[in-house]
């Protein structure tokens, strides 16, 4: 989701102190700071408040289908008084204020704004998010809310907070595309994938290829931090039923029963959905994959003697020229440590996928 198209007509006459057009990116800092860390540029008092926890409950949401709670971001708070010039290299950089806070902090935040934007703010209650890249650093993200007031503007967050998410979320997914495949490339499995089986996705360096049969084919990349996992299935469509979550459970664990073992010198282990946790459920939802209708399935998996477990991330999707279904997997194993990078890093690699219509020079 592009906000910055969203508010074209807004962007031609608001402007901050830091954006004059003229500035070289190639010479700005670059960006610092971990995956997932924002910075959150707010007064105090409206930080313990109302609009405090509608900033909070849209960027410090729980991530679904973890073994343990862990969140979107993880959220530091800035008074805008002590905002500096390192701060300001932060990837992921927040300002938020409304036009009825008259404090010295919120004063400070104003002042990144123009008097005729501010003119626009107080006429137009529709006007409450603007976005930018690159302002102080390269490979920064930015956005702007605000607002006449605080009720004003926590309804509107609560109102775009998918949008609000998905914002700062492509942006960690578009870092992350780049430093996967900047390095070198799987481009021989590449080649694999295209010319027996028809579809395409990108490995990057460090997989390596498990199973390779038709309908079947399984990544691993394991270190002393974490066991990745990507494989692929695929079979004749026959039915609408197959986007059920029912279904995909069902299919993802006849495959896995049959073609995920745990250990290859225990051939009876084998990985299983874990459906007995109420707190944490298998969930499903409609997703946009690549311009194609697929189902997005999170959730746990475990081996049948409880040795092992994990989160998954997989998508069921068809392809309509072969009339093919395929429902494709990134899970891992990584016990006492934070997974929500690793679920990103596959879920970045499993959207690299391509039917067979969309392969180029096949």
């Amino acid at each position: 989701m592009n906000l910055n198209k969203a508010l074209t007509f807004f962007i031609s006459i608001i402007l901050f102190s830091c954006c004059d057009g003229k500035k070289e990116v190639a010479l700005l800092p670059k960006a610092s700071g971990k995956p997932g860390e924002m910075i959150v540029v707010i007064d105090s008092a409206q930080w313990k408040g109302t609009l405090g926890d509608a900033v909070k409950a849209t960027f410090q949401a729980e991530v679904k289908g973890l073994p343990r709670q862990e969140y979107l971001f993880k959220l530091n708070r800035v008074e805008p008084t002590k905002f500096n010039s390192v701060l300001k290299t932060v990837k992921n950089l927040l300002f938020v204020v409304t036009l009825d806070s008259k404090s010295s902090a919120s004063r400070v935040v104003k002042n990144y704004f123009t008097k005729s934007s501010l003119d626009q703010i107080r006429n137009n209650d529709d006007l409450f998010v603007f976005t930018a890249e690159d302002e102080f650093a390269r490979g920064q993200n930015i956005m702007y809310l605000f607002g006449n007031s605080s009720e004003n503007l926590v309804k509107k967050i609560e109102e775009n907070r998918e949008r609000l998410q998905g914002y700062f979320n492509n942006a960690e997914n578009e870092r992350l595309f780049e430093g996967l495949f900047k390095a070198e490339e799987k481009e021989g499995f590449t080649r694999i994938l295209k010319e027996e089986h028809n579809f395409s996705m990108r490995i990057p360096f460090g997989y390596k290829m498990v199973v390779n049969q038709k309908g079947f084919i399984w990544f691993r990349q394991i270190n002393d931090e974490s066991d990745k996992d990507i494989f692929i299935t695929y079979r004749n469509y026959n039915s609408d039923k197959a986007f059920t979550q029912e279904a995909i459970i069902n299919l993802r664990d006849s495959v896995a029963k049959q073609q995920l073992f745990e250990d290859p010198a225990e051939p009876d282990t084998y990985i299983k959905t874990e459906t007995a946790v109420p707190y944490i459920p298998v969930t499903s939802r409609e997703y946009n994959f690549n311009n194609k209708f697929a189902i997005e399935t999170r959730g746990l998996w475990k081996t049948n003697n409880l040795s092992m477990g994990g989160p998954f991330i997989g998508y069921t999707v068809v392809d309509e020229e072969l009339n093919r279904l395929y429902y494709i997997e990134g899970f891992v194993y990584s016990p006492g440590k934070s997974q929500r990078e690793f679920i990103r890093e596959l879920q970045v690699i499993l959207n690299t996928f391509k039917v067979s219509s969309e392969i180029e020079n096949k």
